[in-house]
């Protein structure tokens, strides 16, 4: 309330100096004695009942402070009019926060902090804080969460960070509270999963990493925590499966390397920023050579060859990742086209096609991806059943058929697929 009497004390300097005393809310005396420079000197302080509950006497002894509604705040000793010695600290709900050493009115030497009565960490401590010598942290759940050397408040030195089930997952060096030269990583099994430098907290510099069986998958450098530098092996996330093995440079594949799918083969080749550059080869899923030749920016691009059941399919140019320019294809190891490609289709040239039974089935010449000029069409025994011209893909012009037997049944002229017009009729050729 206002007006209440709260100090009757001395002042030298401004300081509480001389005789005095200290009074509760409700009135009661709380503190009688000696004040020097502003501290409790001798003295003798009460509860609220009346009753001493400490003593001090030239600023030493065993003695108890309060918050403002009387809860104990500390106990423990005093010299010079101090926290010094042994003493504990509490929150204003009652539970422990601290206990251990003071000096000179602050946490100085051994001690150990809490948090609802849990341990979060034991350690040295110099002027308030963390500080020199070994110390751990614990986590909410009373689990080992760090334990290593500090200076200056901050982790410094050698040092262990466990995960919440009190499992180790790193142990290595530190400088100001970052890991900073070098260190080991381990998984949720307990297994090394890198090795290697530190820098602000993360990898750089050289290292290894590991995979679950204990595999190397990549050893090199690191920059800002991604692999930068050297040979390394990629993994899926799924089953632990190998998806490519080969070099990085800036943190992206460069140089050699390969690819796999279900554990076998996929690619093999070079790489630049990331993407398949220069030579390389792809492979069907049963380890056959399906592609060889030249890469630019992920695709095909430049001369190469394409096979099938181990046969050459195809030889030519490319570009965006289809048949564009020059090229020949194969059938059963044997030629049956030689001309021009766009987009992956025959489009000017000659050329001859056949049937699945390596039977020669049509030849003749493409113009636009369409067949023109004179053609010959063969049934699938091989038989000429007929020749002629043809423009768009279709009959047009003179042209003969032939029945099965190599006898012409018609020669006529043709317009759009059709036949026009009856010009002769033998019996033989």
């Amino acid at each position: 309330m206002i007006g209440e009497l709260k100090f009757e004390i001395e002042y030298i300097n401004g300081e509480k100096n001389g005789k005095g005393k200290e009074y509760y809310d409700s009135g009661k005396l709380k503190f009688e004695g000696v004040y020097l420079k502003g501290k409790r000197w001798n003295g003798k302080r009460f509860n609220e009942n009346g009753i001493i509950d400490f003593q001090i006497k030239n600023g030493c002894g065993k003695v108890k402070e309060y918050y403002d509604d009387n809860k104990v705040k500390y106990e423990g000793e005093y010299l010079n009019g101090e926290r010094n010695g042994k003493g504990k600290e509490y929150y204003n709900n009652g539970y422990l926060k601290y206990e251990g050493e003071y000096l000179n009115g602050e946490r100085n030497g051994k001690g150990k902090e809490y948090y609802n009565n849990e341990l979060i960490f034991e350690g040295e401590y110099l002027n308030d804080k963390k500080w020199n010598g070994k110390g751990k942290e614990y986590n909410s759940n009373g689990k080992l969460k760090l334990e290593g050397e500090y200076l200056n408040g901050k982790r410094n030195g050698k040092g262990k960070e466990y995960n919440n089930e009190g499992k180790l997952i790193f142990e290595g060096e530190y400088i100001g509270d970052e890991k900073k030269g070098k260190g080991k990583e381990y998984n949720v099994y307990g297994k090394l999963e890198f090795e290697g430098e530190y820098k602000n907290g993360k990898r750089n510099g050289k290292g290894k990493e590991y995979n679950d069986e204990g595999e190397l998958i990549f050893e090199g450098e690191y920059l800002k925590g991604e692999r930068w530098n050297g040979k390394g092996k990629e993994y899926n996330n799924y089953n632990d499966e190998l998806i490519f093995e080969g070099e990085y440079l800036n943190g992206e594949k460069n140089g050699k390397g390969k690819e796999y799918y279900n554990g076998a083969l996929k690619f093999e080749g070079e790489y630049l920023n990331d993407k398949r550059n220069g030579k390389g080869k792809e492979y069907y899923y049963i380890a056959e050579l399906q592609f060889e030749g030249e890469y630019i920016n992920g695709e095909r691009n430049g001369k190469g060859k394409e096979y099938y059941n181990g046969k050459l399919e195809f030889e030519g140019e490319y570009k965006n990742d289809k048949r564009n320019g020059k090229g020949k294809e194969y059938y059963d190891g044997k030629l049956i086209f030689d001309g021009e490609y766009l987009n992956d289709k025959r489009w000017n040239g000659k050329g001859k096609e056949y049937n699945i039974f390596d039977e020669l089935e049509f030849e003749g010449k493409y113009l636009n991806a369409k067949r023109i000029g004179k053609e010959k069409k063969y049934n699938d025994e091989g038989t000429l059943i007929f020749e002629g011209e043809c423009i768009d893909d279709e009959k047009n012009g003179k042209g003969k058929e032939y029945k099965i037997i190599d006898e012409l049944e018609f020669e006529r002229e043709y317009i759009n697929g059709k036949r026009n017009r009856i010009k002769k009729r033998k019996s033989k050729i």
